[in-house]
């Protein structure tokens, strides 16, 4: 397979580091604004003739499809922030190849209601165009990170395997990660974080359908696995949620994020002072948009690894029925920063979402997974994904919830 990964940040260099002896890889382009950034992350692979770079601006559409036909790629990976999910989609439609990314295209908040209704959703754009993806005979398949993706390949194998009834599918996702040295350091994008965390939260609900809700609202107490212990999550915007009803049969899907008190007050007081906004402001000579100014004052993700210590887990709580009784469960999966440094090198989060779009191309390349349009993990078959995790070092727990 021959694949142009756009982004080399944090994932995009884990998805190198994880994809780079695959037998069935033949060549990935990486592919960046920054040649600084490239240069580092070709510098850490033990193949690079099999990772050509090219410095790439990714709102430039025809860049993207003149450098993927170049290379007679497969499929483009999308690694950058969601801003840019339109361009990249829409030019690996226009190159004729695969796509696949780890978040969708981004939401609107309704004009008149916004706590209350959905206006546009995350994906919109794309699932509006599977139709001609599937007349093409290509292949779309987004959200295929940690969250969304792992989460939402559970939902398809608790369905599958677990339930009769399943009444709610709940994500839950909490950590214990310190980052030390740094008063505010996020371990993820904070442009990614900003985006998910202040817009409306949505919630769907058999009868009702996809409704929203105030952001951080309905905190609960979830204990995590593996020394993790009790975190207080709330509800965030997520892809699962838009995701798991189109495929998997439930009553109710949610998503929660472990926050924290402290990360709260931070994205509340950048919302107070307009600093949330992706939307260019002048500022003397020049136009730029706070989110930008507040991204470029916070550390790289990727460059905190080794001051970072403990877990992240991710994970689905389900509850329904199974041969007429009550169950729940919490399918999930933990990463351990110092595990992921010595192995990898590379942290924690960043780590354990690269592992599965990496998974998901092994399953393209060898026709497992194999479909037309623009598809969730949702609509795979869920067991070869599994099976193959271990070979990964990714292993996944299963924890019976009275």
């Amino acid at each position: 397979m021959r694949v142009l990964l756009v982004g080399a940040g944090g994932v995009g260099e884990a998805i190198a580091i994880i994809a780079q002896h695959k037998p069935w890889l033949e060549k990935m382009v990486l592919a960046d604004i920054n040649p600084r950034r490239l240069r580092e992350v070709k510098r850490k692979l033990d193949q690079p003739r099999k990772f050509p770079t090219a410095t790439l601006n990714a709102r430039d559409r025809r860049a993207i499809v003149e450098l993927a036909q170049r290379h007679k790629v497969d499929l483009i990976l999308n690694a950058v922030e969601p801003l840019f999910n339109e361009a990249i989609f829409d030019a690996a439609y226009r190159a004729g190849c695969h796509y696949l990314d780890m978040a969708m295209t981004l939401s609107s908040p309704h004009p008149e209601e916004p706590y209350r209704q959905c206006g546009v959703r995350l994906g919109d754009y794309q699932f509006a165009r599977s139709e001609k993806w599937a007349k093409k005979g290509l292949l779309a398949l987004v959200g295929m990170g940690v969250e969304p993706g792992l989460s939402d390949v559970f939902a398809r194998y608790a369905e599958k395997h677990l339930f009769d009834e399943i009444d709610e599918m709940g994500v839950r996702d909490g950590a214990n990660l310190v980052v030390r040295g740094y008063a505010f350091a996020p371990t993820f994008s904070i442009w990614t974080t900003i985006e998910e965390c202040l817009n409306p939260p949505v919630i769907w609900q058999d009868g009702r359908g996809w409704f929203t809700t105030e952001p951080f609202s309905e905190p609960e107490v979830f204990d995590f696995p593996e020394g993790i212990g009790p975190v207080e999550c709330v509800n965030v915007e997520h892809e699962e949620v838009l995701l798991i009803p189109r495929w998997v049969k439930c009553r109710r899907v949610t998503f929660k994020y472990g926050l924290g008190d402290e990360f709260i007050g931070v994205l509340k007081t950048l919302h107070r002072l307009g600093l949330d906004q992706k939307d260019p402001i002048r500022v003397g000579g020049v136009r730029v948009a706070p989110r930008d100014v507040v991204a470029a004052c916070l550390p790289n993700p990727a460059h905190l690894g080794d001051r970072m210590t403990g877990k992240t887990c991710a994970g689905l709580w389900v509850t329904g029925r199974k041969d007429g009784r009550p169950k729940q469960i919490y399918l999930y999966q933990v990463a351990d920063n110092e595990t992921c440094m010595r192995r990898y090198g590379v942290q924690a989060v960043v780590w354990q979402t690269a592992v599965n779009p990496v998974i998901a191309l092994e399953l393209i390349a060898q026709g497992t997974w194999r479909g037309a349009g623009v598809l969730g993990p949702e609509a795979f078959d869920p067991d070869p994904f599994l099976e193959r995790m271990p070979a990964y070092d990714f292993p996944f727990g299963v924890r019976e919830m009275s």
